[in-house]
This record gives structure tokens, sequence and C-alpha cells, in this order.
């Protein structure tokens, strides 16, 4: 089942749940009626939006991501859904796993980035080829740190020749950084619902080992698919240049990218079920069933 990312904006919006659908209402007139089972993200960025305790129950128990935004329409939280009978097994198996397999999985995680990374440039984009050599030499657990060594060449070439020399900054308000956070917040979110439907605690990452970081799992595995967001935003940027702010079309091309298709070996795949597989290849992993990460080709 394909499922839906809703944004709660403007004002004077009611949330209320009925007959297992979501009630959108805005100056009490019903706007949209959203089956809860076909609800996958619901992002509130309306300060005035009302709702009450058993609309968040609701959306979580039927298995969606409840995210609120902040002053800034970043998203500032994350309510995350947690039912799954086997969880106890699979966090000890997760707690137990070793850091030899841990530094493996980071190596497969690593190339994956990066070769997104190349296939998000343009064709004749001469950073593409020297962005996909680096491939190869990513090792265990990355000790030289390729990653850093593809972001350099990444950053500077994905907006194209002749555009402003781009640096990447998380705690930015505006411009393009602006899109780049909130996609990667969405991302972030939807890889984190896949990771609790596993059975596997977001807090136990394989690489990112911040202790401030509640969702270093989430951040580890959500590496192999930010590319998609970079191309969305960069995309966006062009089209609106010089003038590039938040708003609610530039919201629209980010999701828009996140709930595309994504290959998965033979198959197409929405980003939920991709990244469901993923979580669940990480479960396999732990268990001792399979030996590498099934990650999307972008």
């Amino acid at each position: 089942m394909i499922k839906r990312t809703v944004e709660i904006s403007g004002s004077g919006n009611r949330l209320s749940v009925s007959l297992g659908s979501l009630i959108i209402q805005r100056d009490d007139q019903e706007i949209a009626r959203v089956p809860l089972e076909d609800l996958g993200v619901l992002i509130l960025d309306a300060a005035d939006t009302v709702y009450t305790h058993w609309v968040l129950a609701e959306a979580l128990a039927a298995g969606a991501v409840v995210i609120p935004c902040g002053r800034d329409h970043l998203p500032c939280g994350l309510f995350l859904p947690q039912d799954n009978s086997l969880q106890t097994q699979r966090l000890a198996a997760q707690v137990a796993a070793p850091l030899p397999l841990k530094i493996r999985l980071w190596k497969q995680i690593v190339q994956a980035k990066v070769r997104h990374q190349a296939a998000a440039l343009p064709q004749d984009s001469p950073a593409r080829g020297r962005i996909a050599n680096l491939v190869t030499q990513v090792r265990s657990g990355d000790p030289t740190n390729v990653e850093a060594q593809a972001a350099r060449i990444y950053w500077q070439a994905l907006f194209g020749p002749g555009a402003p020399e781009f640096r990447r900054n998380p705690d930015a308000e505006d411009g393009a950084n602006a899109l780049l956070n909130y996609g990667y917040a969405v991302l972030r979110a939807i890889v984190a619902r896949a990771i609790c439907a596993a059975g596997l605690h977001p807090s136990l990452g394989l690489q990112h080992h911040n202790r401030y970081d509640a969702f270093r799992l989430a951040d580890d595995l959500m590496e192999p698919f930010r590319p998609v967001v970079d191309r969305a935003a960069v995309i966006h940027c062009v089209r609106h240049a010089p003038q590039v702010s938040l708003d609610r079309k530039a919201k629209a091309a980010l999701i828009g990218a996140l709930i595309g298709r994504f290959r998965v070996g033979k198959e197409s795949r929405t980003l939920f079920d991709t990244a469901g597989r993923t979580a669940a290849s990480l479960v396999a992993v732990f268990a001792g069933e399979r030996k590498t990460l099934l990650l999307p080709e972008l």
C-alpha cells in the first residue's frame, strides 16, 4: 500500500478522528478525510491547529509518524509508533551486535551513499566520475573518511557551474540549507518509523555516536537516501532563484521526491516500503540470517 504524507499548514485547522479516518476541518468546514490506514506521515506546521490526544494516539496506532514543526517551520519533534511483538528478542540482538559487524555495515552504507551522490550529479559533470571512483576506496568503518572526501567534491558540484559556492549548514534557516534541513527531517522520520516497526531501537546506531542524538540508527540508515532530497532541493532552487524559501511549493517538491519510487533489486518500491525492507534486512543481519543490508538504487 502507498502511504500518504499529509502536511497541516495555514490557519484555522481542526483535526479529529471518525470511523477510521483523519478528518481535517478549516473554519468549521471539512476539507479532507484521510483513512488512517493510508496515513504514513502527518506533519503539523500550523501554530493554531487544534487536535486532541486521541488524534495522536489513533494516528500512531495506525502506524503513522507524527511530526510537529516549530516557529521556523522545521520539524522540532517526532512521535513514532511502537508495536512489535518480537521487539525484546530483536533489541537483544541489536545490543549484542559486535563492532566488526557494525563497521562492515557502515562500509556498505557509505559506499551506497557515495554511489548515489555521483548519480545525483548531471551526466556531464566532471565531479560525477571523481566521486564514483571513491566508492572502491571505502574500507570497513571508513577509516580514511572517504565519506567526507566525497562530500567536499559533491557539495561544490551539486548546484552546477556558475552557481555561488554552496556551504552545507544544518543550522541555517533560509535558502537551500533550509530546504535540505526540512527534507532530511522528513526522511529521518520515515526511516525511524521503519526501524521501530522492525522491532529495533532508533538510538542504538552503527556509526553515529553523538550522546545527544536519540535517532542514531535512523541517521545511519538514511545516509544512502539523502541524495534524493539533495536533488529535489537543487531543482527547486534553480527554478526559483534567486529568491528561495521554505514555502509551500518547496515543501511540496521535497515531499514529492520522497514519495517517489526506488529500485530494490528488480522491483520498484515506495520509500516507506524500501525503508521497511532496509530495516528488516538489518534485523536479519543481527540474527545471522544474512550478511549485507538491502539498500535501494537511486
